[in-house]
């Protein structure tokens, strides 16, 4: 990945050249590798949101526990790639495969994925990659059979959970807003 200053313009992508590929027992060398990059969140391995039998765990623990979500067959997310090389992240997945992402969930309902993250290099933050990882992940759902699709994004304006994605973003291919989950996160859904 190129390097870039604060002050230099973001890397324009060609995004007809990227690719969005499923996170499948077939696939996961290319996720593990995105993670692995500098300064990519191997801090979490995208465990945040997902059930874990523990409160703490540390790195290890959580990649492990990530690699046999997938060696499962439970969907995870899609992945980027440009080049051959893993450029981006977004977790997709059956809401029922995290934890509880909101106060008013209700657990009954089906047909129901969550968008809780995005992981853009920072090289390449403002090039149109996290809205070309919304559209693949909005059809990727709608493709394994979503009803509806949720996420919680935050303004962009907000000090946290910017990785979550931010309201304009969603707003603009037509999530609407149902509540918020806590202060910062709006709760928003898409129906087909």
């Amino acid at each position: 990945m190129p390097k870039r200053s604060n002050a230099s313009p973001p890397e324009r992508l060609d995004l007809a050249g990227i690719r969005f590929i499923e996170v499948t027992p077939e696939t996961r060398g290319c996720f593990e590798d995105l993670f692995e990059q500098p300064s990519a969140p191997k801090y979490c391995w995208c465990m945040a949101w997902r059930y874990s039998g523990r409160e703490h765990i540390d790195s290890d623990e959580k990649k492990r526990l990530m690699m046999a979500r997938i060696d499962a067959g439970t969907p995870v997310g899609i992945v980027a790639e440009l080049a051959g090389k893993p450029v981006g992240w977004c977790s997709v997945a059956p809401r029922e495969t995290y934890r509880r992402l909101s106060k008013q969930q209700d657990d009954g309902e089906a047909g129901l994925w969550s968008i809780v993250c995005f992981y853009v290099p920072r090289s390449l933050r403002g090039g149109g990659l996290a809205s070309a990882l919304l559209d693949a992940a909005i059809d990727h759902a709608f493709a394994k059979g979503a009803h509806i699709i949720e996420a919680y994004p935050v303004d962009e304006a907000s000090p946290s959970y910017r990785f979550m994605g931010f309201r304009d973003m969603f707003a603009g291919r037509g999530f609407y807003e149902t509540g918020m989950a806590g202060s910062r996160r709006h709760v928003m859904r898409l129906e087909r």
